[in-house]
């Protein structure tokens, strides 16, 4: 699995949790790798979870950032889609190791295969500004 697959896996994984309690973390977790029709190799699965964990320890920062920067828009109102793009990018950008201009275009990518067409533009903007 490539880290652009593996990454696309923490933002499906991102988006599902945003539907569960926080209590149920830990469930949503196990029943995402269950639910996989190809097994996810060790360092992949590590992978995504420290994106998916990192984003969650965060959360707030994150999306402090989000709401600074996307003007007009709480992130409590976005498209889940896009807020889940929108936060593992901001969380890589800020607090991982992935580089500013690999991390906006990996959550462009997101967004043109996921999500409306206004989408990778709005979220272009947002993390150019995130970036600054």
């Amino acid at each position: 699995m490539s880290r652009r697959s593996a990454r696309k896996n923490a933002f499906f994984l991102l988006f599902q949790m945003d539907f569960s309690e926080a209590a149920e973390f830990e469930q949503v977790k196990e029943l995402f790798f269950a639910e996989k029709d190809e097994p996810v190799e060790e360092t992949e699965k590590a992978f995504i979870l420290s994106e998916v964990e990192g984003v969650n320890e965060h959360m707030d920062e994150i999306d402090g950032m989000i709401a600074a920067c996307a003007k007009g828009w709480d992130p409590e109102r976005m498209n889940k889609v896009d807020l889940a793009i929108l936060r593992l990018a901001v969380y890589e950008m800020k607090f991982g190791e992935t580089p500013v201009g690999v991390a906006i275009n990996e959550a462009v990518e997101l967004a043109k295969k996921f999500s409306s067409d206004e989408a990778p533009a709005f979220i272009n903007g947002v993390l150019g500004k995130v970036a600054k």
